[in-house]
């Protein structure tokens, strides 16, 4: 039985974008759909709250190959909170449509794009959390090196 790919779908297939990985990337994901064998990476950049860069490897079918390809286009530059939301039915639209029995490979790039997503948000929160303590920690070593012993003086002096 033969599978009839849509053009774009081919194109997207035989000329992948965003193909590789980021050395450095500020979230990353690994997700495969076990029925199938399929694998993908995800590798996000982001600045400021947009995701500067994207970039996945690809153990898989055309379609497995070409929906990461269309999403990864349609995310770059657009906002972590967006990225998240982004839908799996507008890569089948944008490809203009899937064989039924490969649609699932539209739902494993989005599902993997969000677990990428989820890992630099992890991150991030670490990051505040260590800076947190940090500042703390900062603080308190200077109420206890520089303010009690000034507080010491001043009375002395009085």
């Amino acid at each position: 039985m033969a599978l009839n790919y849509t053009k774009k779908t081919l194109n997207n297939f035989l000329k992948p974008k965003n193909i590789g990985k980021i050395s450095q990337a500020d979230g990353y994901a690994q997700i495969g759909n076990m029925v199938c064998g399929d694998q993908l990476d995800f590798f996000i950049k982001v600045e400021k709250g947009i995701i500067r860069d994207v970039k996945f490897l690809s153990f898989g079918c055309a379609s497995n190959i070409a929906t990461a390809s269309v999403l990864t286009e349609k995310v770059k530059g657009m906002k972590i909170e967006e990225a998240k939301k982004y839908p799996w039915q507008k890569i089948v639209s944008d490809l203009g449509g899937l064989p039924h029995q490969k649609v699932h490979c539209s739902v494993m790039a989005v599902q993997g794009l969000q677990k990428a997503i989820a890992d630099y948000e992890k991150k991030i929160k670490n990051i505040s959390k260590n800076n947190n303590k940090q500042q703390k920690d900062v603080k308190k070593s200077i109420k206890k090196s520089i303010i009690k012993p000034a507080k010491k003086i001043i009375k002395k002096k009085k």
